[in-house]
């Protein structure tokens, strides 16, 4: 007998419950890709914990530009949780979502004082730059796989927290 097909395999999975997940990535690569996922969204949402204290206790003569400027820095991270989140369960995986088990996979040092203003800008510089290196890793796995679902996603996360980075930096000329 030769090997099942996957139309076969799926209908059998589906006799037991939900069909097995047939994207033409095999499972030890989705779980390469979740995992380089999972990282991504542990230090995106430490980062966006960080931009939303840092709106919440900015002070000084820039306040309302930073106050704004944050604002629209976390905004914008919430919404990628949910879509870094919601590619890991596509691909078959639970996403990380407990403070414990994302602090374990964040890079993106926590920050537990508040700083004065341009501290905080230095710190979210150097986050943004972080994030977008662990994007970058994120990147070339899904590559490798050739995910190109998660790779356009980590590329868009990749230009947002770059382009954020140096405009965060140009305020420190």
């Amino acid at each position: 007998m030769g090997k099942k097909s996957s139309a076969t395999a799926a209908a059998a999975a589906s006799a037991k419950g939900a069909p097995a997940i047939d994207i033409g990535i095999d499972e030890k690569e989705r779980r390469q890709i979740a995992d380089a996922l999972s990282r991504a969204l542990a230090d995106t949402y430490t980062l966006y914990l960080q931009t939303h204290g840092f709106h919440w206790n900015v002070e000084g003569p820039l306040f309302s530009t930073l106050h704004q400027m944050f604002m629209e820095q976390y905004t914008e991270m919430w919404t990628a949780l949910d879509d870094i989140a919601e590619r890991i369960r596509a691909l078959g995986f639970p996403a990380p979502a407990s403070y414990a088990a994302l602090s374990k996979l964040s890079s993106v040092p926590d920050v537990d004082d508040v700083p004065e203003a341009m501290q905080m800008v230095r710190t979210l510089v150097a986050g943004h730059e972080t994030l977008a290196r662990t994007t970058r890793a994120a990147l070339r796995v899904a590559d490798e796989a050739d995910d190109d679902s998660s790779a356009d996603l980590m590329t868009q996360r990749l230009q947002v927290h770059e382009k954020t980075a140096w405009m965060l930096r140009s305020m420190l000329k």
